[in-house]
C-alpha cells in the first residue's frame, strides 16, 4: 500500500530540487551570460552581468548540495535492495557534486578574467585566457560531472526498478533514458559532440517522479537477502 510518509516527501523533494537548481542555473542564468562559439561576447555579458555570474556560481553550489542531499536519500531507500550497489551509487553522487563544485574555481577566475578584459580594452591575451576558464568550467561542471552522474544514476535507478516502490514505467524512464546520455558524455570526452536530443529524454524526468512520489507516496521496500 502507498504511504505519503515523511521518505516519501523528502526523496520527492530532493528529485524536484534537484530539476529546479539544474533548470535554472543550465537554462535561465548559463544562457544569459554565455554566447556559444563567441568567447569575446560572453565574456563582455558576464563582465557587466557580475551579479549575474555569481548568482550562477552560487545555485550550482546549491545544486551540488541537493545532488548529495537526493544521493543520501535514495541510499537510505534502496539500501535494502542492496547496500553495496546502493553504496557505490551514493559514492559517484558524492563525486559528481564535488566536480560541480571545483568546477565553479573555473567559473570564479571566468569572472574576474571578463571584469579584466572588459576594462583593459580586449586584449587578446585575456581572451585566449578567459576562453580556457570556460573549457575548463565546462569540462570538469558537466562533461566529467554528467559521466559520473549516468554511472550513479544507473545503479539508483536499477534498484530503484528492482524495489518497486514507484511505478516501473518511472523507473525504467530513468534508467533508460540514462544509457544515450553516457553514451554522448563519452563521445564528447573524445571530442565528438553528439546532438541534444540524446539527453532531452531525461530532462523532465526528475519533475515528474518528484512530483509523482509527493502526490502518491511510495511503497516501503521489503529487505532482501543478499547471497
Amino acid at each position: 500500500m502507498n504511504s505519503i510518509n515523511n521518505t516519501s516527501k523528502i526523496l520527492g523533494v530532493a528529485f524536484l530540487l534537484q530539476f529546479v537548481t539544474s533548470l535554472i542555473s543550465g537554462t535561465i542564468l548559463r544562457q544569459s551570460l554565455i554566447v556559444p562559439g563567441n568567447i569575446s561576447e560572453s565574456m563582455i555579458n558576464i563582465a557587466n552581468n557580475a551579479l549575474l555570474m555569481r548568482a550562477n556560481i552560487l545555485v550550482d553550489v546549491l545544486t551540488a548540495l541537493g545532488i548529495i542531499f537526493l544521493g543520501a536519500i535514495l541510499f537510505i531507500t534502496l539500501r535494502k535492495q542492496n547496500e553495496k550497489i546502493a553504496l557505490v551509487a551514493l559514492g559517484f553522487y558524492i563525486l559528481e557534486a564535488a566536480l560541480l563544485a571545483a568546477s565553479r574555481i573555473a567559473a570564479l577566475s571566468l569572472l574576474r578574467i571578463s571584469q579584466e578584459y572588459a576594462t583593459t580594452g580586449h586584449p587578446v591575451f585575456l581572451q585566449t585566457i578567459g576562453n580556457l576558464a570556460l573549457e575548463s568550467m565546462d569540462f570538469v561542471g558537466i562533461t566529467l560531472h554528467m559521466l559520473v552522474f549516468c554511472f550513479g544514476g544507473i545503479l539508483f535507478y536499477y534498484l530503484l526498478d528492482k524495489s518497486r516502490i514507484v511505478p516501473r514505467a518511472l523507473s525504467l524512464w530513468g534508467l533508460i533514458t540514462v544509457f544515450p546520455m553516457l553514451i554522448a558524455t563519452l563521445s564528447a570526452i573524445l571530442g565528438y559532440e553528439l546532438p541534444f536530443f540524446l539527453y532531452f529524454p531525461y530532462v523532465p524526468f526528475e519533475l515528474v517522479i518528484g512530483v509523482w512520489i509527493l502526490v502518491k507516496g511510495i511503497k516501503i521496500p521489503e529487505m532482501k537477502s543478499e547471497n
